[in-house]
């Protein structure tokens, strides 16, 4: 199945009036840092704190009354779990999220706090889809994936036309857009938006180090699982494998991918802290991180980084701004 500017368009006129229309911010400081012009895009300002409130409620906005009534199921650490939360509040569904017994409370709380229940499990024993599944057979409710479902691809992909129309807005065609790649629905809608309207633009993505499925995906031409004993402070990234249908979009759109560490993630959400002055959680930070890494080249060049969220535990920031990870 594939994803056309189409669709992604059609989600744009669905969210118009509900999701934030983040901005595409530039830094002086961040450009002479990297040497080249760049632009900051916000999603930790969307509501509910990251870009996934987008692909929710696009895909939530277009069930029938009956599936209203009966309901949602989802699965997600946290930013997917709140913005389907928020989704179903905004369109009167109720909604079950099976989330990480890990998950940062800060998103825990989010999700509580949209009106949708929880039901926790381990994500290094158990299987998130079968437990999902379950509840969808046992109640007859909606199972709404975090990346692997077209509606929720092209309510992502509306980050970029966004960024393509906000670059355009200031006289620039951008040569590099760097996203995060957890699943791979954010960049997939990203990507496809891209290419249609700016095929110029590469498109970089960046995984956490140990969780850069998709980048040996991309080496080996088919899909690559990670080590189950991977860790990493980037609990929004931490998929298991490239997605059905989000893989085959990457692999066609994507220039390449960077791993970034935890120590370099840090690094880059004291950055965004002190100097950009924005709150960025890890997983939102990873496409920051490999710029000032140097992971990916975006000196004198026109370039694009999606700040994907802002949704950080307090006591995990406070050690990280303490130089303590």
């Amino acid at each position: 199945m594939t994803i056309a500017l189409a669709d992604i368009q059609a989600a744009a006129d669905r969210l118009k009036g509900l999701a934030v229309e983040t901005p595409l911010i530039e830094s002086p400081a961040l450009n002479a840092r990297l040497g080249g012009r760049v632009f900051l895009k916000p999603e930790t300002l969307q509501r509910a704190g990251a870009f996934k409130f987008r692909g929710a409620y696009n895909r939530l906005s277009q069930l029938t009354g009956e599936e209203r009534q009966r309901g949602v199921v989802a699965f997600s650490s946290g930013n997917h779990a709140q913005g389907v939360a928020l989704a179903a509040q905004i369109i009167g569904c109720p909604a079950l999220i099976v989330m990480p017994s890990d998950s940062p409370q800060v998103k825990v709380d989010g999700t509580r706090g949209f009106g949708a229940q929880i039901q926790f499990y381990d994500r290094f024993t158990e299987d998130r889809v079968a437990i999902a599944d379950q509840i969808a057979a046992e109640r007859g409710c909606v199972v709404v994936p975090s990346y692997d479902d077209p509606h929720i691809i092209a309510g992502q992909g509306t980050v970029g036309l966004e960024i393509v129309a906000q670059a355009a807005a200031v006289g620039v065609t951008l040569d590099r857009l760097l996203c995060c790649v957890g699943g791979g629905g954010l960049i997939a809608g990203t990507s496809t938006a891209v290419k249609a309207l700016s095929p110029e633009t590469q498109v970089w993505g960046v995984e956490p180090a140990g969780f850069d499925d998709t980048r040996r995906s991309l080496l080996s031409g088919r899909r690559e699982a990670i080590d189950p004993d991977a860790r990493s402070i980037c609990d929004a990234l931490l998929t298991p494998i490239p997605g059905e249908l989000t893989w085959p979009i990457n692999q066609r759109n994507l220039t390449g991918i960077a791993a970034v560490t935890d120590a370099e993630v840090a690094e880059a959400m004291r950055y965004a802290f002190s100097v950009l002055k924005l709150v960025v959680e890890p997983g939102g930070c990873v496409a920051l991180a490999a710029a000032l890494a140097g992971k990916i080249a975006v000196a004198e060049q026109s370039c694009a980084i999606v700040l994907s969220g802002g949704n950080v535990d307090p006591a995990l920031f406070a050690r990280i701004l303490n130089g303590e990870i």
